[in-house]
């Protein structure tokens, strides 16, 4: 049977190399792309893959938001992990936002073959760079993370904010009203404890919501 696959990364470069990397796996078909989360959840819900490798930081959308919105649709996709950030903080809250596996860029070669084929057996997949131990402590640090302060809706806000977005842009991004995000970037603001949009982009660059890119 052939595992029908979806890539989703901001580095087109990344995906041109784990296309390469798949094409020599003779059970693999790519079928789809994203560069964001919003797009990855268009492709996934429209085209059903058997897994998506998706990576975390994003724009628009993260990938720890994006995976959450998939399985409130009710999508069955095995959802494969593939990001730089080892702590196990971020492991914790991509499973806990329904991925079925987790790699680390760095790790990752073949060992992504070996973890498309285990999730989509439906067996969960973590790097061998992650160590279960640390994981298995994980879920107090999460926790205790600012981010879980934060509902779905502000998360998004915030993401779209430290891009550099205006109300009004956020406002039709998001089907809201102009004056509905500044009171949801204010809300962010009071939780996380920030003054102002410097503050929210240090924190959106500590937790792994944005990159530099």
């Amino acid at each position: 049977m052939t595992i029908r696959v979806v890539l989703v990364d901001d580095h087109a470069v990344l995906r041109d190399g784990l296309k390469a990397l798949f094409s020599g796996a003779r059970d693999m078909e790519v079928v789809g792309e994203a560069g964001d989360g919003r797009e990855a959840i268009r492709q996934i819900l429209q085209l059903e893959p058997d897994v998506a490798v998706m990576d975390i930081a994003m724009p628009g959308l993260n990938g720890i938001e994006a995976v959450r919105a998939i399985r409130e649709h009710g999508s069955k996709t095995r959802i494969l992990m593939l990001s730089m950030h080892s702590t196990s903080e971020f492991v914790f809250r991509a499973l806990e936002a329904g991925a079925d596996g987790y790699v680390l860029k760095q790790c990752a070669g073949m060992e992504v073959v070996t973890a498309v084929r285990s999730v989509q057996a439906g067996r969960r997949y973590l790097s061998r760079a992650i160590s279960k131990t640390d994981l298995a402590a994980a879920q107090d640090s999460a926790q205790a993370s600012p981010l879980a302060r934060l509902s779905t809706r502000e998360s998004e806000v915030l993401q779209l904010v430290v891009e550099g977005k205006a109300s009004a842009e956020i406002a039709g991004l998001l089907h809201l009203s102009p004056k509905s995000v500044d009171t949801y970037r204010n809300r962010v603001m009071k939780k996380l404890g920030t003054k102002d949009v410097t503050g929210l982009v240090k924190f959106a660059l500590q937790h792994g919501l944005t990159t530099l890119d």
